[in-house]
């Protein structure tokens, strides 16, 4: 990977490339920084000095926006309204046909549909804005702090507008960054920015377990943490590598004096298929009980029943609602993005078949069942890395996001490793010797 990035940076256009998209991870990280209108900066900061890393519901939202959400700046709402946008859209093309048939369009449908990604990111920070705004008025935002409901001291109408067009307009800019950078330099501008906010609070977190820690004045601890973070980056490489290649062979065609066909490729099918989707949805779905008991403010049994077993996470029934959440989600997201029928189609169209299976339906059976089968490990391995943050909780008295935690761990390493593809892709199209030398 060092080679890679040592390699393009002595390329004159791949340097530029990188510059630009390192200025850009600046002027976001500056803009995470930046407090909103009406929003009491030191209130704000006695707040967060009081909590101590513990980020309590808002945590998930919190790492996504580089620790700029409880801190109430510009970028407050991050890169998450455009993610959820994503994610809703995708989950859209399987139900509603119009969708389906922009997909198939090519490149001019997908143009269509990140418009109305974009639409609904706009609609969602809107929301999600007003929310913020709304919990932090009400003082919900930090608990057990003595100034939580003096955060917004201006509690006017229009106070309250200003901040959440701020936070909206915030949004758009970080879109718009994402996309230079896509376009002007090394591509996944989405992808790096999410990068970045998470891995910008690594340094704070460890830091947090050091002190926290009572052996060797806490450098065991972190000693082991780091280690702990290493094995975890080893295994989620090697099974993120992963995948089953199923063989195609295409037949030979002669059109005219041309012959065409006659190759043999393969479908790669990764073994963690769905990513790391199942882990946000399972997260986001395990904190509304959390939250409607949060707003509603019950002292009913079913309202302390839930902050017993779901609100600090290392309860055994949270854990295993936590564990078969994903492992349920990891099925579902693999069979609304992977359609076996349809690739069978395409094969047959075409004139692909596996060696050994009949083209059309007993293709799209052999390809469900291989999914199916490769998906239980996927499913079982998100399952066991999402519980780390859990264990860390147990063991180290961490907070719950865990800098080697489950989300964290697996973006950052998805997105280093396409990142470094696509440098080395580029280099190679840079410095191509061809087939005579």
């Amino acid at each position: 990977m060092l080679t890679a990035f040592a390699r393009a940076f002595q390329t004159p256009d791949l340097r530029k490339k990188l510059l630009f998209t390192l200025g850009i991870m600046v002027l976001f990280r500056i803009g995470a920084h930046v407090p909103v209108p009406g929003v009491s900066y030191e209130n704000v900061q006695a707040c967060m000095d009081e909590a101590k890393g513990a980020q309590g519901l808002f945590g998930l939202v919190n790492m996504f926006s580089g620790g700029a959400l409880l801190q109430i700046t510009i970028f407050a709402l991050g890169i998450m309204p455009y993610i959820t946008a994503s994610i809703i859209l995708q989950l859209l093309v399987v139900v509603i046909p119009r969708l389906e048939a922009l997909k198939k369009e090519g490149q001019a449908g997908q143009a269509k549909i990140t418009q109305y990604t974009r639409y609904l990111t706009v609609a969602l920070a809107i929301l999600q804005a007003t929310g913020l705004v709304a919990t932090a008025r009400s003082g919900s935002l930090f608990q057990n702090c003595s100034v939580a409901s003096q955060i917004i001291p201006d509690q006017s109408i229009f106070a309250t507008i200003v901040m959440v067009i701020t936070m909206t307009a915030g949004t758009c800019l970080i879109m718009w960054l994402g996309e230079l950078i896509t376009d002007k330099g090394i591509g996944n501008g989405m992808s790096i920015l999410m990068f970045v906010s998470i891995a910008a609070g690594f340094p704070g977190a460890l830091w947090a377990i050091k002190k926290q820690g009572k052996l060797a004045d806490g450098w065991i601890e972190f000693g082991a943490v780091i280690l702990c973070g290493l094995a975890m980056v080893a295994l989620v490489v090697f099974v993120e590598q992963a995948q089953r290649r199923i063989p195609v062979q295409y037949a030979k065609r002669m059109v005219g004096r041309r012959s065409y066909g006659g190759t043999s490729t393969y479908i790669p099918l990764k073994v963690n298929q769905a990513g790391v989707i199942p882990v946000i949805f399972a997260s986001s779905l395990l904190y509304i009980p959390a939250l409607i008991v949060q707003f509603s403010k019950s002292q009913s049994g079913w309202a302390q029943w839930i902050n017993a077993h779901f609100v600090k996470g290392d309860h055994p029934i949270y854990i295993a609602t936590y564990f078969l959440l994903i492992v349920f989600f990891a099925f579902f997201y693999v069979a609304i993005s992977f359609n076996p029928e349809e690739v069978a189609d395409n094969m047959k169209k075409y004139g692909g078949f596996i060696p050994g299976i009949r083209a059309g339906r007993p293709t799209a059976e052999y390809l469900s069942y291989v999914l199916n089968r490769i998906t239980w490990p996927g499913s079982l391995y998100l399952g066991l890395i999402a519980l780390v943050p859990t264990v860390a909780l147990i063991l180290f008295n961490a907070n719950q996001n865990f800098p080697f935690g489950g989300t964290s761990i697996l973006i950052i390493v998805g997105v280093g490793l396409e990142t470094v593809k696509q440098i080395e892709s580029q280099l190679q199209q840079r410095h191509y010797e061809g087939f005579l030398r």
